[in-house]
């Protein structure tokens, strides 16, 4: 399948004019399956290797600061690069282009199941879903690992410690990620030469069906608290999108038992079948509690810490990254961060494969993925739920 884009800027080589950079990210948000580690490294092929319009260190950078900063990977990524092309403006515009087409996708979906209820064709198509994905994440993450790490040893060492970390702790940790940054400077030799471096909503009568969810019309003063709680986790949890799900089912199960258990797996569910970044099941979430304006809230909190730490840290960090034993640094981190995403494809896999005909549809998609590349990765997924729905209604 065609990169987003292509056709416009085949051969094109040096900077991206923002308007071109936005097509770009709206076209990747609308077809962009698969999760963060799936996406970011088709940022990577397509913006770096196939354009030229960011540099490998660029790139790196991008990364490293996603992964040292809280928020879904993926959209920081995208912010970062805005920002290095436009600056507020661009990392503002970027945002938007990216997170919109599958938050307009999501609010759909949120409609159609609040109107009927649930749906539960969606929990078939997951089971289907759920192991192409897992598939295309592995092959991604391999890709990304290779061409992030090159030849390196001490690099690739810190990817499988990492690696190794993720798979047995099932999450990734900031403090293991840059004590790997740390030890790739210590190991390189620090360098003898350094650089210098320089509540609203009761003043407004909204209608109710704004703040309609599954349980009926929720009270404006619900928004400021969804919007919190959202920004909250968007605040504390660091690395890929998938790793907002386990804190999420605290708080919307558990703690304020805003869902029950079927409910969050539809929500899940839902990210994984719609393009764009897997974090947009917050959107779900605040729909089916609080309706259209719930669904607003819940996305502006998710995503308002990670835009605000990028474009408030992105002119230090580029700057101070130059430095000799801060580029050893980020070279360490990004290995680091690349080896918990491969970490994180084990954890997902162990909770998505689960029976005989999981693991088949995992192996057909892999090899599709290996051997038969011009498929589209949306066709795959597509055959993928069509499979999961009928093996789903014969059970």
């Amino acid at each position: 399948m065609p990169s987003p884009g292509a056709a416009e800027s085949q051969g094109a080589v040096g900077r991206a004019t923002l308007r071109a950079l936005m097509r770009y990210f709206l076209q990747l948000g609308t077809i962009g399956f698969g999760g963060p580690v799936v996406l970011v490294e088709r940022m990577r092929h397509d913006l770096q290797e196939a354009r030229g319009w960011f540099t490998r260190a660029e790139f790196s950078e991008a990364i490293a600061l996603a992964q040292l900063a809280p928020g879904p990977l993926a959209a920081q990524v995208a912010i970062y690069l805005g920002w290095l092309r436009g600056g507020f403006l661009g990392a503002t515009a970027i945002g938007i282009a990216f997170i919109a087409p599958s938050f307009v996708m999501v609010m759909a979906l949120s409609a159609i199941y609040v109107r009927f209820g649930g749906i539960g064709w969606m929990q078939g198509a997951f089971y289907g879903v759920g192991a192409a994905v897992i598939a295309i994440i592995a092959f991604s993450a391999w890709r990304l690992v290779r061409k992030t790490v090159v030849d390196d040893w001490l690099l690739w060492s810190v990817v499988g410690a990492n690696a190794v970390v993720t798979a047995v702790t099932e999450r990734e940790l900031i403090s293991v990620i840059v004590a790997s940054g740390v030890a790739v400077v210590l190991l390189r030799g620090w360098p003898r030469r350094w650089t210098r471096a320089g509540d609203a909503a009761a003043l407004f009568v909204i209608p109710p069906g704004l703040l309609t969810g599954l349980h009926g019309a929720a009270q404006p003063a619900l928004l400021a608290t969804i919007g919190l709680y959202f920004a909250k986790a968007g605040a504390l949890v660091f690395g890929s999108g998938l790793a907002i799900v386990p804190f999420l089912h605290g708080g919307t199960v558990v703690d304020m038992h805003w869902l029950t258990e079927r409910q969050f797996l539809d929500a899940v569910a839902v990210s994984m079948i719609t393009p764009g970044p897997v974090v947009i099941t917050v959107a779900f979430i605040g729909y089916v509690v609080a309706g259209p304006l719930g669904a607003i809230a819940a996305a502006i909190g998710v995503f308002l810490p990670a835009y605000l730490m990028v474009v408030l840290v992105a002119g230090w960090f580029q700057r101070v990254a130059r430095n000799g034993a801060l580029r050893a640094a980020v070279d360490g981190v990004t290995a680091a961060a690349t080896g918990a995403i491969a970490g994180a494809v084990i954890v997902l896999g162990r909770r998505t494969i689960v029976d005989a005909p999981t693991l088949l549809m995992f192996v057909a998609a892999l090899g599709v993925v290996l051997w038969m590349r011009r498929v589209p990765e949306p066709v795959l997924l597509l055959a993928a739920g069509v499979v999961g729905i009928v093996l789903h209604r014969s059970t």
